[in-house]
């Protein structure tokens, strides 16, 4: 069972930064890909950025530019910098680790973003 600790949420105003983490307790060797989704109030969880074990990054169209993923494999931990915050991207984010059969979730962290 990996769990997945969260931290760095909170309120920022538009075009400050964030940068959140996400301490994995799964093997530094698994090299399992890693990711954070969010989900705004009344809206469907969406991807927002993913690593892979190899360090091949995917972003959302909406966050190309701003946002940043990053992993580091010694300390198992994962980062979303997030710069030129936008009021939509106030949601909860979720770090998020797939594994070998299933899919691991943290318990989200808050982000707001006042305009």
């Amino acid at each position: 069972q990996v769990q997945l600790v969260e931290s760095g949420g909170g309120l920022v105003q538009a075009g400050g930064s964030l940068r959140l983490s996400c301490a994995s307790s799964g093997s530094m060797l698994s090299l399992n890909a890693m990711g954070w989704y969010r989900q705004a109030p009344g809206k469907q969880r969406e991807l927002v950025a993913a690593i892979t074990g190899g360090g091949i990054t995917n972003y959302r169209d909406s966050v190309k530019g701003r946002f940043t993923i990053s992993r580091d494999k010694a300390k198992n931990t994962v980062h979303l910098q997030m710069n030129s915050l936008e009021p939509e991207d106030t949601a909860v984010y979720y770090c998020t680790e797939w594994g070998d059969d299933r899919q691991f979730w943290g318990q989200g962290t808050q982000v707001t973003v006042s305009s």
